[in-house]
């Protein structure tokens, strides 16, 4: 009787163990739904969750991936993060600066580090700024990306100065120290030339005042056998004079009356600057009497007011 009254017990307790198999079974994960319009941690943010993903132990199999989440992490890798091919020039962002390196942030899986060295030519570089890199390195020691600014400019450079020697744009250049006849300019990280006479529309004797300067040139020669680039300051002012000469040209009239500053003094008159115009006085307007020669009655830098004819 006593085995009798256990049995009821015993298929009780299966049962019991049973259900709450099943139950067990319909709250795995797999078997919940998940709400609607819901995203995870990856789709609601992909590039905080790749960039705190830790990829030592997914390399190394200890934090696997179950095949039903491969294909979206994957797909993750693809959008969010830069396919870093050797000599691929990518667009990279100034995250930090350090006494020595630029940080930057090239959307790949660890950050990128650049010398200062190579920023030398842009003085200004400062915290988001977008810049052109190279993979130089792929991980160092400490599992950052070496990278190389120079490196890509250099790549892109020739096409750029080419582009701006046909165009007729204006480049901005780096001088970079002072060699015989002239200055070695940084150009889109080409060495071009910058000879004494085309600095500026004045004599040049001090040339290392400009050393270390950043300024605007246009790319006047290019050899593309001896890859020589040649530049000018010169040619940018005298364009600017140029203009300023048509200004004023078209606000003179005749009759007016003008102030000028003896330029020039010739045997058959002397040359006015009257503000960035150049007119000639002839010898036979320049006094009531005869003269043989116009340094008899004026001197250079001498104010005369003149009539326009």
């Amino acid at each position: 009787m006593a085995e009798e009254n256990k049995k009821p017990e015993v298929q009780e307790e299966v049962e019991l163990k049973t259900n709450v198999a099943a139950a067990e079974e319909l709250a795995t994960p797999d078997s919940i739904e998940e709400p609607k319009g819901y995203a995870s941690p990856a789709q609601a943010n992909p590039e905080k969750f790749l960039k705190e993903f830790n990829w030592h132990n997914y390399e190394e199999g200890i934090d696997p991936i179950d095949d039903d989440k491969l294909d979206e992490f994957e797909k993750l890798v693809a959008e969010n993060f830069v396919d870093t091919l050797d000599d691929e020039v990518v667009e990279g962002t100034v995250i930090n600066i350090t006494d020595r390196d630029a940080i930057i942030d090239i959307n790949a899986k660890s950050e990128g580090v650049i010398s200062l060295n190579e920023f030398r030519y842009n003085p200004d570089l400062k915290v988001g700024d977008k810049v052109e890199v190279l993979i130089d390195v792929r991980e160092d020691a400490t599992g950052q990306l070496i990278l190389s600014h120079r490196k890509a400019r250099v790549i892109k450079a020739w096409d750029r100065v080419n582009k701006a020697h046909e165009d007729g744009t204006i480049v901005t250049g780096f001088v970079k120290a002072r060699t015989k006849g002239g200055m070695i300019v940084d150009v889109f990280g080409i060495e071009a030339f910058l000879p004494g006479s085309q600095i500026d529309v004045k004599p040049i004797r001090d040339y290392d005042a400009y050393v270390n300067k950043t300024m605007e040139f246009k790319v006047v020669k290019i050899n593309q056998e001896f890859k020589n680039v040649v530049v000018s300051h010169k040619a940018l002012i005298e364009a600017d004079i140029e203009e300023q000469k048509k200004e004023i040209i078209g606000q003179l009239e005749k009759g007016q009356v003008l102030e000028g500053t003896v330029k020039n003094i010739t045997s058959y008159g002397v040359f006015v600057d009257l503000g960035g115009v150049d007119g000639l006085v002839h010898i036979t307007d320049l006094s009531w009497s005869r003269i043989n020669h116009p340094n008899e009655i004026v001197d250079l830098d001498q104010k005369l007011n003149v009539v326009i004819l």
